[in-house]
């Protein structure tokens, strides 16, 4: 059986203090900013995957101490467990997989713990499901949830299912926030990936008032010319 505090002792074990301090700027934790408080070891995340594989049998109870915790790697190793175990797990334990990771939401407070969890766990569980309570959280005032409404529908991309990217993208249009802005041009960009024409019919009726980062992440790979033309609003 898995113990938090082996888990805890090998994580502070691996830390790396000119690397923690990278991390603490790239991720913005200063005040005022989106990860104000958010503290890391400076732990690389393919060292944190090890980790999160040798403790995959920890109970809920110590997960939750995990998500808790004001330590970045803390929360994202405990990330990499639900996902590790929802995908080998049954309907049953995906379910309450699913519902410990929406309960969590708060704790999944940056772009990386989303961008790694948000996919895998809610838009998997999803799949064949009501998808309504992605609009609850796109609706929401927490910037964090509606990154995860976003990138849950990178599941449904996959699978050619492109309704539900495209009407959160249209409520996100107004979004002020930059990561926002870039969860949305990527997921376009993905669309668009699978089906340019539809990624190019919902750029044409919104590209002149979207941000300019969400419209620049969803053209990048775009030839230039075509990708110059939406720059300068000439499509």
């Amino acid at each position: 059986m898995s113990n938090l505090v082996n888990l805890r002792k090998e994580l502070k074990s691996l830390a790396n203090l000119e690397k923690a301090k990278i991390l603490q700027g790239f991720f913005k934790t200063g005040k005022g900013q989106y990860g104000e408080g958010d503290v890391f070891l400076g732990i690389v995340v393919p060292i944190q995957r090890i980790v999160a594989k040798k403790h995959l049998d920890l109970s809920f109870e110590d997960l939750q101490k995990l998500m808790d915790s004001k330590i970045h790697e803390e929360r994202l190793v405990a990330l990499m467990i639900l996902v590790l175990r929802y995908k080998i797990t049954d309907s049953k334990d995906k379910f309450k997989i699913f519902k410990f990771y929406m309960k969590n939401y708060k704790n999944i407070n940056n772009w990386d713990l989303v961008d790694l969890s948000a996919p895998n766990i809610v838009g998997n569980y999803l799949l064949d499901k009501k998808r309504d309570i992605l609009y609850e959280f796109v609706n929401s005032s927490n910037l964090w949830k509606k990154r995860i409404a976003i990138l849950s529908t990178f599941t449904f991309i996959r699978k050619n299912q492109f309704e539900d990217t495209l009407k959160i993208s249209e409520t996100l249009l107004d979004d002020k926030h930059d990561l926002i802005h870039k969860a949305v041009g990527w997921m376009l960009r993905e669309v668009g990936k699978r089906n340019l024409k539809v990624e190019e019919d919902f750029l044409k009726k919104h590209y002149k008032n979207m941000p300019r980062t969400m419209l620049r992440y969803a053209i990048e790979k775009f030839e230039e010319k075509k990708r110059k033309a939406y720059l300068n609003g000439e499509i």
